[in-house]
Formats: structure tokens, C-alpha cells, sequence
């Protein structure tokens, strides 16, 4: 590859095909999303109410990759990028009290740490990372990368990680389902045995980030359910959940 070839390679924007499938693995996103949320919400309730309880975590290490797959859906197939952009921004705004009051009060109002923030600000850095990177955008894509990984936000670089695997292996579904689950791998030996969220078997201590490769099942394999919601029902799923967890809490 001559220099000329290669700059085009790195400026010109992917191009997509304007007929037929843009991915190869599951598209069925309506599907995928309720049980996103539904893993979402068992993580949250074993968080908030049973935090030593470590099958509602588990089952919750599924939401996050499938957010990232959907948001990869999205990517190649919304028609305005920027205003997807804008919808997780306001719901990131939006969520944020609620967010707080559910699982970081006192962080927030007694030690004046404002340095946790919802999955929102996650997922709009790394859709923010990838459509920088689909453009060869590169400046848009490495100040995301270096925000998301420098703050202190939820699965740091990690969702940038997983949408960069779902993008480059969309027409690749085995190769980027052996991706997705080398990705993960690690946590069978990083784990701690006095966590009680960890898993231990034979003397091997598994961090329960290793649940999450169960979310491949969904993500890799087609399915054909015809489940057809609301895409607002999602978005307002998130802030209204937390703001019940935050009032029960409260009554209790």
C-alpha cells in the first residue's frame, strides 16, 4: 500500500453498503434491549438492597455489552448520528439526580465527590469514540477514548473496546464472537475469594465481570422475535427505575 492509499484509508469515512444487512449478527435490537434492561434491573435491585448477594450481579454483567451491540446498530443504521448523540446526552443529564440519590448519596452531598456518573456518560463517550472513528475522525476519537478512560466513569475504555469488535467483525461473526470472549477471558484469574461477587471453583477465583460473555449468546446468535417497542420506553426505563430504587431506599 502506497502513502497516497493508505491516507485515504485513514480519512475517508467507511462506507456502507446501501442495500442488504450492515451486520451479520443480531438484529433483532428490540429483543436484545428488554434484556438489557431486565439485566439491568436485577443488577441495580441486588446492588441497592442485596450487595452481598452475588447472582443478581452476575445476571446484571449482561446489560452493558448488549447496550454497546445496540449502540453499534445504531451506528450503522441511524440517519442522524448527531442527534442520537443528543438523546443520550439529555437522558445522561436527566438520569444523573436520580442516579446519585440511588446509589451515591453520600458521596454526592456529604464528601462533595462528584466523580460518579451513570452509564449514560459511558455509552455517549463511546458512541461519541466510535462515530469518530467511523468518520477517521481521529481527534473526536481519541479525546472520547482518553475521557472516558481518564474520568472516573463506569467500564471505563471498556465499551469503546467491545463497539470497536462489534464494528470491525460485523460481517465476521465468529471472529468477533472469539473476540468478544478472549476480551473477557482475564477475569478467570483476577478475581479476589473475599469478594463475595466473585466466583470461586477448584481454588480459581473468577472476577464476575466473566458472567458477561454469556451476553454473546444474544449478540452473535439471530433471532427472530418480531418485538416491536417504544425506543422512548427504553430511554425513560432508565431514570425511573433508579428514582423508584432511590424512594424505596428512602421509605426504608
Amino acid at each position: 500500500m502506497n502513502w497516497k492509499s493508505l491516507r485515504t484509508a485513514l480519512t475517508v469515512p467507511t462506507e456502507l453498503p446501501r442495500q442488504g444487512p450492515r451486520l451479520q449478527t443480531n438484529l433483532d435490537t428490540d429483543l436484545l434491549k428488554l434484556a438489557a434492561i431486565v439485566s439491568m434491573l436485577i443488577d441495580h435491585v441486588g446492588g441497592a438492597f442485596f450487595p452481598e448477594a452475588g447472582a443478581f450481579r452476575w445476571i446484571g454483567r449482561l446489560a452493558f455489552p448488549i447496550f454497546c451491540y445496540c449502540m453499534t446498530v445504531g451506528l450503522l443504521y441511524t440517519r442522524d448520528i448527531k442527534r442520537y448523540l443528543g438523546r443520550l446526552a439529555v437522558f445522561a443529564v436527566v438520569s444523573q439526580p436520580f442516579y446519585v440519590l440511588a446509589f451515591h448519596p453520600h458521596d454526592w452531598m456529604v464528601d462533595r465527590n462528584w466523580s460518579n456518573w451513570n452509564i449514560f456518560f459511558t455509552l455517549f463517550l463511546s458512541l461519541l469514540a466510535m462515530y469518530g472513528f467511523k468518520e477517521r475522525k481521529w481527534w473526536l476519537f481519541l479525546g472520547a477514548l482518553f475521557a472516558v478512560s481518564w474520568w472516573n466513569f463506569d467500564y471505563s475504555g471498556m465499551g469503546i473496546q467491545l463497539m470497536l469488535i462489534f464494528f470491525l467483525c460485523r460481517n465476521h461473526p465468529k471472529i468477533g464472537a472469539a473476540l468478544y470472549v478472549l476480551s473477557y477471558l482475564p477475569a478467570l484469574w483476577n478475581g479476589y475469594p473475599e469478594d463475595p461477587l466473585c466466583l470461586t471453583l477448584g481454588g480459581l477465583t473468577a472476577d464476575w465481570s466473566i458472567f458477561a460473555v454469556f451476553a454473546a449468546l444474544l449478540i452473535f446468535i439471530p433471532t427472530r422475535s418480531g418485538l416491536k417497542i417504544p425506543k422512548w420506553f427504553f430511554y425513560a426505563f432508565y431514570p425511573v427505575h433508579l428514582a423508584v430504587i432511590a424512594a424505596v431506599q428512602f421509605m426504608l
